[in-house]
């Protein structure tokens, strides 16, 4: 769960898990991001929902979340904490911290809303928050997604050929990638 909130320039919501200066209350990030939803819901605007690690911010993200913000008014992005990015990506992951990912996220104008959770999967904010859309990334297509059952609809967005923070990070190690 989400313990603190605050609010960059352009007023889009930043939610963080973890002990951050300023931390509100355990669960003040999520009600943010409810409160968003039930705002947006209350004025007729679709809302949308996507996650991931975002570790480093690349075109491929940039892609998806242009996709997810096109099919709807408000776009919630819920980033994984870094003891979840690293259950799901394994020893040296995340590159950055939840907090620098976060607010990278949140300086993007397609983006109304961040949340850090700490989970494995972001279903329990899915049930929570019941977006209109629920985005995911076109190699998702055929699985489980996780939350699924909360959300309106399901749409994939399409990879970026080439594009992954593998292989970035391989790159910075020295190993060639496209």
């Amino acid at each position: 769960m989400s313990d603190s909130v605050s609010t960059d320039e352009r007023g889009a919501t930043l939610a963080f898990d973890g002990p951050h200066p300023g931390a509100l209350p355990e669960g003040e990030g999520v009600k943010a991001a409810l409160e968003l939803a039930s705002e947006a819901r209350a004025e007729g605007r679709s809302v949308v929902f996507t996650n991931g690690c975002f570790d480093l911010l690349h075109r491929g993200h940039l892609a998806t979340l242009e996709f997810a913000r096109s099919l709807g008014d408000v776009l919630i992005v819920a980033v994984n904490s870094d003891e979840s990015a690293r259950r799901l990506k394994g020893a040296g992951r995340p590159a950055t911290g939840a907090a620098l990912r976060a607010a990278s996220l949140a300086a993007l104008g397609c983006v109304d809303c961040v949340v850090v959770f700490g989970d494995d999967t972001p279903a329990e904010l899915i049930r929570a928050i019941r977006p209109d859309v629920l985005v995911k990334g076109a190699e998702y297509r055929g699985t489980p997604v996780p939350g699924s059952e909360f959300a309106g609809h399901v749409a994939f967005a399409p990879m970026v050929p080439g594009v992954s923070t593998t292989e970035i990070l391989k790159q910075g190690r020295g190993q060639y990638c496209r």
